[in-house]
């Protein structure tokens, strides 16, 4: 593996970050999770964004980290949603989005934290209450945001890899369930909670699959409903996409495993998902790319992790359509119904009955 050029490609010339806003708006988000603390107010202070403030109907959690982080517990969420020229920031369970979003002042921006309801009729809904207010709303699929994902959209973009031919995804580890009290008893868990943040990641690179083949189940040591996938997405007969995710390696460091190896025609990418395999702490990211015409890997030099990087670049994206600075909103809440239409898909697929092998005559 070398460092630098190789054969005339620059590692230092992919895109690793979304420009920001040159002038942003307040932000004020509905939650006081971990996901707040640990990602969304790290990400906004690094960025230099404005936190106006948050609201969580548990007022004595809202006040902890509003405390720690020193900003204002907004005492309702009428109170909260009267922000003027506001980016609202939903960091709320699925089942709480719609109820927020009708709360909002008519052609509000707004970022949903994904998945975008609990199944695809809440995200039809919550589709609907954005139209019918004129919201707009993006969902908070920020892995499209990572560094790392950006280099590698740069070098497919550039022809690094030729045309992409297989994506194959491989979690071999130990999450911690735990720390999202609410998803302990919900009915559904691995991907609509998890391996949402891939497949759309994969929409993003190779468009929409005809349909997808998979299996969820959970594990006889726990009782989170789903925690180990296996999916096929259906490309046709040039592209083969496979996700293999199991967050029940619990076995120790050493062959633990989050990442993914993407062919194409002419090169390869092999990234690591560092955040993964020590959440909420993680390991470092890597990106590695072999070029079209090279005769080594190249090692890209990050220039931040998923988090909190990830949520500076998507929060950025928001902040800079309300401002017409850019043009698309990415993920937009008609973008991420696909996604979420795809992850139905899945569990759907993982309902349906095998196809039945032949007995022996």
């Amino acid at each position: 593996m070398t460092e630098g050029t190789e054969g005339g490609f620059d590692p230092a010339s992919l895109v690793q970050s979304w420009p920001k806003p040159s002038k942003s708006r307040p932000i004020v988000t509905f939650g006081a999770g971990s996901i707040v603390g640990d990602a969304h107010f790290p990400a906004y202070r690094k960025a230099g964004f404005q936190i106006a403030g948050l609201y969580d109907p548990d007022q004595a959690k809202a006040r902890v980290l509003a405390d720690t982080c020193g900003v204002t517990a907004f005492r309702s969420a009428e109170e909260a949603a009267a922000v003027k020229d506001a980016i609202f920031d939903l960091a709320t369970p699925p089942g709480r989005h719609a109820e927020i979003l009708k709360a909002l002042p008519d052609g509000a921006f707004a970022l949903i934290q994904k998945p975008m309801g609990n199944y695809l009729g809440e995200a039809t809904e919550i589709l609907e209450i954005c139209r019918a207010k004129k919201l707009k709303a993006a969902v908070n699929f920020q892995l499209r945001f990572a560094p790392m994902m950006l280099a590698l959209k740069d070098a497919i973009a550039k022809g690094w890899l030729g045309e992409v031919v297989d994506f194959d995804a491989w979690l071999a580890l130990a999450t911690p369930w735990q720390l999202w009290e609410f998803l302990l008893k919900a009915p559904r868990v691995e991907i609509a909670m998890h391996s949402i943040h891939y497949l759309d990641l994969i929409r993003q690179l190779l468009g929409d699959p005809k349909g997808v083949h998979a299996k969820t189940l959970g594990h006889p040591n726990h009782k989170v409903a789903q925690t180990r996938t296996s999916a096929i997405l259906d490309y046709g007969d040039t592209v083969r996409c496979a996700l293999s995710i199991n967050h029940d390696h619990k076995f120790g460091r050493r062959h633990q495993a989050c990442e993914f190896r993407i062919s194409g025609t002419e090169g390869a990418a092999y990234l690591k998902l560092g955040l993964n395999l020590d959440y909420p702490k993680g390991e470092p990211d890597i990106l590695e790319i072999y070029p079209k015409g090279g005769s080594d890997w190249i090692s890209v030099p990050l220039a931040g992790e998923w988090f909190p990087d990830a949520f500076v670049g998507r929060m950025a994206n928001v902040q800079r359509f309300a401002s017409g600075e850019d043009d698309e909103l990415i993920s937009s809440v008609d973008d991420a119904w696909n996604t979420m239409a795809l992850v139905e898909a899945a569990y759907r697929s993982s309902a349906a009955p095998a196809t039945p092998i032949a007995e022996r005559p």
